[in-house]
């Protein structure tokens, strides 16, 4: 059983950047961040393999950054240059198994309780 605790959203001017945390119990071998705002589907923005590999949404390429300190078991997503698009509830989903393609939803078996990030024009 892996348990994910997701922190660091809030309000940003557009430009702006945010941190997101989240805090994993137990062993994953793939992690990601998905997001979903309102009236929309969820989607995959970031994800990160236990090998090192990542996976990135066109939409944050060169925008935002995946990274994990595995020695804190914690997962990062340094978000920068936002843009008002990236509003949304952001997820942390983690799986203990290994796949390939880091950004499918129904792939990962944990997820968080997700935290809001609100970005103002």
């Amino acid at each position: 059983q892996v348990q994910l605790q997701e922190s660091g959203g809030g309000s940003v001017q557009a430009g702006g950047s945010l941190k997101l945390s989240c805090a994993a119990s137990g062993d994953t071998r793939c992690m990601a961040w998905f997001r979903q705002a309102p009236g929309k589907a969820r989607e995959g923005v970031a994800g990160i393999r236990s090998d090192g590999a990542r996976s990135y949404a066109d939409s944050v390429k060169g925008r935002f950054t995946i990274s994990q300190d595995n020695a804190a078991n914690t997962l990062y997503l340094q978000m920068n240059s936002l843009k008002p698009e990236d509003t949304a509830m952001y997820y942390c989903a983690a799986d203990n198994r290994f796949w390939y393609n880091l950004l499918t939803e129904y792939q990962y078996h944990y997820w968080g309780q997700g935290t809001q990030v609100t970005v103002s024009s």
